[in-house]
């Protein structure tokens, strides 16, 4: 789904040059769960955000899917964007003045759905999330669980290829830490292809595939050894709220 080769950033200032990332090489393929790891400016959420198409590289290759993106212009990276890729952040980025269901519903709106197939995407997706009970709130009236849960429900609703998750429970208690990684496990087991960053070993054990990074680069690809065991306990249970 995503080979990514050689692929550098730099950011310039008339004083200062920064290179963020220094010739990373990376394949994704569909249906993998990728855990990227690294202390904190390492590089891994300047990576995240050119696998989102979010920023651009400054010189390499990334494809996404038989797609080149280096050289596309916003448009088309932004066509891209809303039409397989799903995020989920840190900070939620719930809007407040929104409900949940006008949150989940915001993305379909940007992709030209109607109405009537908007609200069955809507109330189809917060049911699989079982977050339907709380359709009419805002998010200032969730605990931190349930707003992830609904930010997790906007990430899918579109049906995405690819899940990015940017420390996603890096403003959770342990709790609802463990249910929004139980989700994902689950998401993955169904098929779901998901990049996460995260400082967590234990929420990185949940992926198939370990990525460390370190000053701007890639040193090492692991397979997850808590893999089999963290799946295990990712039932329909932890859909609770």
């Amino acid at each position: 789904m995503i080979n990514i080769q050689n692929i550098s950033k730099v950011y310039k200032t008339e004083d200062v040059q920064t290179n963020a990332l220094n010739n990373v090489s990376l394949s994704i393929k569909e249906g993998e769960f990728v855990a990227i790891m690294g202390p904190s400016g390492c590089g891994k959420s300047t990576f995240l955000n050119i696998l989102g198409l979010l920023d651009s590289a400054s010189s390499g290759s990334y494809k996404f899917g038989e797609t080149e993106t280096i050289n596309l212009n916003e448009r088309k990276k932004s066509d891209i964007r809303k039409k397989n890729i799903g995020f989920i952040f840190q900070n939620f980025n719930l809007i407040d003045e929104l409900t949940v269901y006008e949150n989940i519903e915001l993305p379909l709106i940007y992709n030209g759905v109607s109405p009537s197939e908007r609200k069955r995407q809507v109330e189809e997706i917060m049911d699989k999330i079982n977050i339907a009970h709380r359709a009419k709130h805002y998010p200032q009236q969730l605990s931190g669980g349930q707003q992830q849960r609904a930010a997790v429900a906007r990430a899918l609703v579109t049906k995405p290829k690819l899940i990015l998750a940017d420390e996603p429970t890096g403003n959770l208690d342990s709790s609802n830490g463990n249910e929004v990684m139980n989700l994902l496990a689950e998401l993955h087991r169904e098929g779901s292809t998901i990049a996460m960053v995260t400082h967590s070993s234990y929420d990185a054990g949940y992926a198939s595939k370990i990525v460390n990074m370190k000053d701007g680069e890639i040193f090492s690809e692991e397979h997850s050894s808590q893999r089999k065991d963290v799946f295990e306990k990712a039932d329909a249970k932890n859909f609770g709220s």
